[in-house]
């Protein structure tokens, strides 16, 4: 049986300690390429071989932006693709045409990218219309991880795209992710796992906070666990409210998938998210989140079932939940890893993507 070929462009880095649901969406796809003889070659912005990375035939440039690199690469060793699938790569853009140029590959590309809370500014808004206009032509397949963002990618690039969208949700390995037996229903523990930039709105979780009674305050425990840019300005505002005996800040984790079930809930006031896979894997670990109503949040959380959901930047409506939730005035019942098993799995994720080949 013939070899068959895909390349993979993933505009992602790969970090021995941050290992995530993404990572494992890699391997596992790679395994199930390789069980049906196509061989997968990856394009990363750097190599590693921690975890299964060892065993991915991947190929990267410390000097290169990814696509050039991409591009390079295929005229140089006349590499023959069926298919060239992106992650992380920035859509309609003339990379794209240049790819049909010298491929017959079908290109499938996967928006993971969140839109900002209130909308681009007009004039990013034409010319993301325009580069529909002129390269949406060149993709045949656009997915998105969530039904915002497909409608996001109509918004964005028009509807000529319609007929060429499909909705594959994220999903996470449930049997990595240690599940909390029991929960807190009074004074429970918190933590919050993102990269730290401000538009995940941490600063508005210490707002809220500040914004406690003076009694929960006293014994509140948030974990917050990532790193980032914004980490600075965070602490700064801890220590200007004199928060320092709640947030204590836990770095970056590579086995937050153990770390979850530690907890009672999470706390996630994002500004702007695609599909979270810190929300599913939370969620798996039977973790309720309290969350914002951006990007396809409301589509993993339904509110007071299994978490709540906030207006983003809503300081008020977070101090709210806060406190009826650490009082015991609100909880949540429900083992929530039920519905990640039926909806979220990382071995659906898997076999839709590869179904798309």
């Amino acid at each position: 049986m013939e070899l068959k070929k895909i390349a993979v462009l993933c505009n992602y880095e790969l970090l021995p300690e941050r290992v995530g649901g993404m990572d494992h969406f890699f391997w596992q796809f790679d395994k199930k390429c390789k069980e049906n003889n196509i061989q997968v070659d990856w394009f990363f912005p750097n190599y590693s071989d921690h975890g299964c990375y060892s065993d991915l035939k991947i190929y990267s440039s410390k000097t290169e932006k990814l696509e050039n690199y991409f591009l390079a690469f295929s005229k140089e060793y006349n590499s023959d693709y069926m298919y060239v699938i992106t992650h992380f790569v920035e859509l309609c853009t003339p990379f794209f045409a240049t790819v049909k140029q010298f491929s017959k590959a079908k290109i499938i590309a996967v928006d993971h990218n969140p839109r900002p809370l209130n909308g681009y500014p007009f004039k990013k808004k034409i010319l993301k219309r325009l580069k529909g206009i002129l390269y949406s032509r060149y993709i045949d397949v656009f997915v998105g991880v969530s039904n915002y963002t497909v409608n996001a990618l109509l918004q964005d690039f028009g509807s000529q795209l319609k007929s060429k969208t499909k909705i594959i949700y994220n999903g996470v390995i449930l049997d990595s992710i240690l599940v909390r037996e029991t929960r807190n229903t009074v004074k429970p523990i918190f933590l919050t796992a993102s990269h730290l930039r401000e538009s995940k709105g941490i600063q508005d979780l210490i707002e809220s906070v500040n914004d406690l009674s003076a009694s929960i305050k006293q014994d509140i425990k948030i974990d917050v666990y990532g790193d980032g840019p914004y980490k600075k300005q965070l602490k700064e505002k801890i220590y200007q409210y004199n928060l320092e005996n709640v947030f204590t800040f836990m770095g970056s984790r590579g086995n937050l998938n153990e770390i979850f079930s530690q907890y009672d809930y999470m706390l996630q006031p994002t500004h702007m998210e695609c599909f979270s896979l810190s929300v599913l894997e939370s969620l798996a670990a039977n973790v309720p989140v309290i969350t914002t109503n951006v990007g396809g949040n409301e589509e993993a959380i339904r509110d007071s079932f299994n978490g709540y959901i906030f207006k983003a930047k809503d300081i008020h409506a977070l101090t709210n939940i806060v406190t009826e939730v650490y009082l015991g005035i609100k909880k949540i019942n429900l083992n929530t890893r039920t519905d990640v098993e039926k909806r979220f799995s990382l071995e659906q994720m898997v076999n839709q993507h590869f179904g798309l080949l």
